[in-house]
């Protein structure tokens, strides 16, 4: 990890990832979580003020010591204990079947691998278990995927390896879940529909 994707990108994502709109939506993706949960891609803890009265725990994977450090009022101030599991979602050091739930916000978009990160998640899930998730990426119109694939080099430079052409739901039921609910939308009109195509919903195991 480089200087700027250390000490930077972190800053960058805390900003933009707390507009209300966008905490409006992990509202929306945080409602039904219950039991013990896993959080891939955990980043300042912005999801914690969503989680619905029935999560028990949240265990944190995340690769950043800076979002981690920057969670911590948050995490003080929640009232479900946190614990830091790990720092790659694609090698969860988790035993098999041992979540009721995991959740996924705005980062299947930079993991490396997220078909194999997704296959991690599928593991550490009990029978029953549900993702629960919510990811920007590939729009259905082609006008605005020819801007995505101009503007992503420059997107995965300045924000830590971010892809804007991922399709967040084929990769999901390519893991072997069954995705549900699913609502798709673009975040704002105009200029920023190439950045805030977004996919919310749960999926289960197949």
């Amino acid at each position: 990890m480089g200087w700027w994707e250390a000490h930077v990108v972190p800053r960058l994502v805390d900003v933009t990832c707390s507009q209300q709109p966008i905490m409006e939506l992990r509202r929306e993706v945080c409602a039904g979580l219950s039991g013990r949960v896993i959080e891939v891609g955990f980043g300042s803890g912005l999801n914690l003020g969503a989680l619905p009265a029935e999560v028990t725990s949240v265990d944190a994977v995340e690769p950043s010591d800076l979002a981690w450090s920057r969670s911590a009022q948050r995490r003080s101030e929640s009232r479900v204990p946190v614990a830091r599991v790990g720092l790659d979602g694609e090698d969860l050091d988790a035993d098999d079947a041992s979540y009721d739930a995991a959740l996924v916000t705005f980062s299947l978009c930079t993991i490396p691998d997220p078909a194999r990160a997704l296959r991690e998640v599928r593991r550490v899930l009990r029978p029953g278990g549900v993702l629960h998730f919510a990811e920007h990426g590939l729009a259905p119109d082609e006008s605005i995927r020819r801007w995505q694939r101009r503007l992503e080099p420059v997107q995965r430079r300045v924000a830590g390896g971010c892809h804007l052409t991922r399709d967040p739901v084929s990769l999901i039921e390519a893991a072997g879940f069954v995705t549900q609910d699913v609502a798709q939308f673009y975040l704002a009109p105009g200029p920023g529909k190439p950045l805030g195509y977004l996919s919310r919903g749960r999926a289960v195991l197949r």
